[in-house]
């Protein structure tokens, strides 16, 4: 037998990649989500009958111990919680408790059981506010959102545990990240379908936000194979996962409307409605850490990201 996982918010974009990915490498995998079934991210990975789901009250410790019995892990990803910084605006309190009180009460389950079960929690980039000069491992956090400060309170809740009880426990600090399985909320899903109808003729308007902010923007399949190998070290650290180029959204739009050979200030109009209360304005990092501890750097540049995205919506709209 292989090993066996268990991934918290496995319906996601990153919790279905990690269950690809961990399948391909023999792994039984078990997964939670609140999302009822079918899990369309699965079926379209073609995952679906490979990975067993379980439904615990994520907020229940005892629930949560007995989803551990149940699952006998010998990883953990905890990749759950509300992952829009804009809807975090408008529900901060769900927002914190999906995020920060879930983290917890899984920390505190392993505490209890003396565990030693290695335990990846997926941190953000939004922790440390704007950050015109990369940020490292070292860099102080500066939340200016809900999400934000929702994540970096899980984080130092893990850094916490690791230090006073001795867990295994480490936190991936995920800069942006993007794939085909975005949900549409997402400003590069909602600017790749548009740039895709386009393509085809259509006549809309792409209404966007604040075209400044800049982003380090890489492919999400390159950071599940990160979250694995942090859980392959000898020793739990937190570590910042990206790609080490910043591009802003008004590059990312260029370079979308470039590959199907258009103009895009002819497609694109500014609509202050989208503007958020806070926004970082930008977003860089330095993950040499990754490379030198992980041997891992992203494969896909920004550029590469947009390509591979305009082509698997183009694939979509022709099923």
């Amino acid at each position: 037998m292989g090993k066996q996982a268990l991934i918290i918010g496995i319906s996601g974009q990153d919790g279905s990649y990690l269950a690809q990915f961990l399948l391909q490498k023999g792994y039984r995998v078990f997964g939670t989500s609140r999302q009822s079934l079918p899990l369309s991210n699965h079926v379209r990975l073609g995952i679906a009958e490979h990975v067993r789901l379980l439904s615990p009250d994520l907020h229940d410790s005892n629930k949560v111990r007995e989803l551990l019995a149940q699952s006998a892990p010998d990883e953990i990803y905890n990749l759950a919680g509300q992952s829009s910084v804009s809807k975090s605006f408008e529900q901060p309190l769900e927002t914190f408790q999906s995020i920060a009180h879930t983290n917890l009460v899984f920390l505190e389950a392993l505490r209890q059981e003396r565990s030693t079960t290695p335990y990846f929690y997926a941190g953000s980039s939004e922790c440390f506010g704007d950050n015109p000069e990369p940020a490292t491992e070292s860099t102080p956090f500066a939340p200016t959102n809900p999400y934000a400060f929702a994540k970096a309170s899980a984080f130092w809740q893990t850094a916490t545990y690791r230090q006073n009880y001795g867990l295994f426990a480490c936190t991936g600090i995920l800069f942006n990240h993007e794939s085909p399985l975005r949900p549409d909320y997402f400003v590069t899903h909602k600017i790749i379908r548009a740039v895709c109808q386009i393509a085809q003729g259509s006549k809309e308007l792409l209404s966007l936000g604040n075209l400044d902010i800049a982003r380090d923007w890489g492919y999400a399949p390159d950071y599940v194979d990160a979250m694995w190998r942090m859980l392959q070290q000898a020793h739990a650290e937190d570590i910042i996962l990206a790609t080490g180029i910043t591009i802003t959204l008004r590059d990312f739009v260029s370079i979308a409307f470039q590959e199907i050979g258009k103009d895009w200030q002819e497609y694109v109009c500014a609509d202050a409605t989208l503007l958020r209360p806070s926004d970082i304005r930008v977003s860089k990092a330095h993950p040499q850490k990754a490379e030198i501890c992980l041997q891992w750097r992203a494969t896909s540049t920004p550029q590469d990201l947009i390509r591979k995205l305009i082509a698997a919506e183009m694939e979509q709209c022709r099923i």
